[in-house]
């Protein structure tokens, strides 16, 4: 056993989140892709299939009532809540990241008002964020200013509207600083949204405590929903009763059984609504939340951070000199959960790797991207995965 894996063997007898890998349905394969897409959590088969035999089955239109189903938007937003710092009443679930995206941004223009007549947009974004901060923009009459985050502070000013960015970098998996940016957001006059998806269940986030206005995530990635699970929505108490969606829907409004003509919006974060919501996924992403009962993000994030820590060590032991190169920060405070390594032909070593039982994916045109979710990835997948990818590249 070499010096690596009996220091991995050490870390996982001792980790206090060991155990919640026994409520994910895993094979042998190191799966470090829980980035993209989370592991299933053991519960929700048969939460589902109650949901389609009995709720739906049986109950069939009752369940609307009798099953919650009505509620189940802002009641599963309050289960987000506390793994992205929000109190409840302030987190709606619903709609997908995109449309998300294009409702927090366009009502941000809007509660900035007139005179204000630039969106700023992170450059590096996740390309459907810079889509729709561009359909926003043109939506709104406003200039669309895409500027790096590091640059962001000096790109406010009076005409600064809102500002959309990523908590997490997808492709490099750096951290940007959200206290400080939206601080410097805010003295600016302007409103900020944060895109989460790389961040909520990894890290903390804090969003009442930094004063974030309006943030957006998806569910599938470290919250472990399901492909297509529905994203959500965060709309700071405060700044609810202003929230002007560009998407008004039946479900957002203040009688939405009244079927009337004009509109008046719901109380609350019910405005971030929009038509039916999809319950099977909504109610398999319920299902999922349960791992979360017992965790603290506190927990999950040292554990990132160790993981992290220790993946960077065993590449630069394992892989030969020169062979591939980190883009994610080496700085704890600028990292996320994730490792990614430039690598000349990482599509064909990611295949290669995956054939070997080692899943992560692959970034055009050079990025080898390897997701670390702290509630099932392990010490040993850790050291497994790199002595894989240094035999590979050897």
């Amino acid at each position: 056993m070499s010096e690596l894996s009996a220091r991995a063997e050490k870390l996982d007898a001792a980790d206090e989140l060991a155990h919640k890998r026994a409520e994910f349905v895993l094979d042998e394969a190191v799966y470090l892709d829980g980035n993209s897409l989370g592991a299933l959590p053991a519960n929700v088969p048969d939460r589902v299939a109650d949901v389609v035999a009995r709720q739906w089955g049986a109950l069939r239109i009752r369940s609307w009532e009798e099953s919650g189903w009505w509620t189940a938007p802002e009641r599963i937003g309050d289960r987000i809540a506390p793994l992205v710092g929000a109190a409840p009443g302030q987190v709606v679930v619903g709609d997908s990241t995109s449309v998300n995206v294009f409702k927090a941004l366009v009502a941000a223009v809007r509660m900035a008002g007139e005179g204000r007549d630039e969106i700023v947009v992170d450059a590096t974004t996740f390309p459907t964020d810079g889509y729709l901060a561009e359909s926003a923009a043109r939506l709104t009459g406003r200039t669309l200013r895409p500027v790096r985050p590091s640059e962001v502070a000096g790109a406010l000013g009076p005409r600064t509207a809102a500002v959309l960015l990523n908590h997490v970098d997808y492709r490099t998996g750096r951290l940007h600083d959200l206290p400080s940016l939206t601080s410097a957001v805010h003295a600016a006059g302007a409103l900020v949204v944060w895109d989460l998806c790389h961040s909520a269940g990894a890290l903390p986030v804090d969003l009442d405590a930094h004063g974030v206005d309006l943030a957006v995530g998806c569910t599938y990635k470290y919250l472990n929903g399901g492909p297509g699970s529905p994203a959500y929505l965060y709309v700071r108490h405060d700044l609810q009763p202003r929230f002007d969606s560009p998407l008004p829907g039946w479900n957002s409004h203040a009688e939405p059984f009244g079927m009337r003509g004009d509109y008046t919006p719901a109380d609350g974060a019910l405005r971030g609504r929009v038509g039916t919501p999809d319950i099977l996924s909504m109610l398999a992403l319920e299902a999922a939340l349960d791992v979360w009962q017992d965790v603290s993000i506190a927990s999950v994030r040292a554990k990132s951070l160790a993981l992290t820590d220790f993946f960077l060590e065993c590449v630069a032991q394992y892989v030969p000199a020169g062979r591939v190169e980190s883009l994610t920060p080496a700085a704890h405070e600028e990292r996320g959960s994730q490792v990614a390594l430039r690598c000349p032909d990482a599509g064909t070593v990611m295949e290669r790797l995956i054939e070997r039982g080692v899943v992560g994916d692959f970034r055009a045109p050079d990025v080898l991207r390897f997701g670390f979710t702290p509630l099932y990835v392990g010490f040993a997948d850790v050291e497994k995965a790199a002595r894989t990818l240094g035999g590979l590249l050897a």
